[in-house]
């Protein structure tokens, strides 16, 4: 039988995944784990397309809802706070 996680590490789960499931959809070869002792405003360093924060949004309410077993709208709340914590900037598409 698998154990069962704290809430605590069911929190950090959550935090590594969604991290990891940003860098996917913006098209970045970085993982969590090379961020996450930093210290700096490291989500700076990588940018992403209005589309790509839009994916990444909606995948992480569906994934937080999941994983929390929250109602859409707390879900929504939650990822909104997150993405604006730690979303990528946008990239400017115009040319």
């Amino acid at each position: 039988m698998a154990k069962r996680l704290s809430r605590e590490e069911k929190n950090e789960k959550i935090v590594e995944d969604l991290i990891n499931q940003m860098f996917i959809i913006a098209d970045h070869n970085v993982k969590y784990d090379e961020i996450k002792h930093r210290k700096d405003n490291w989500y700076n360093d990588w940018t992403m397309t209005e589309q790509q924060y839009d994916e990444w949004v909606n995948w992480g309410k569906k994934y937080i809802a999941k994983s929390l077993r929250l109602p859409a709208i707390m879900a929504e709340k939650n990822m909104r706070f997150f993405a604006l914590n730690y979303g990528l900037k946008f990239r400017n598409t115009l040319k």
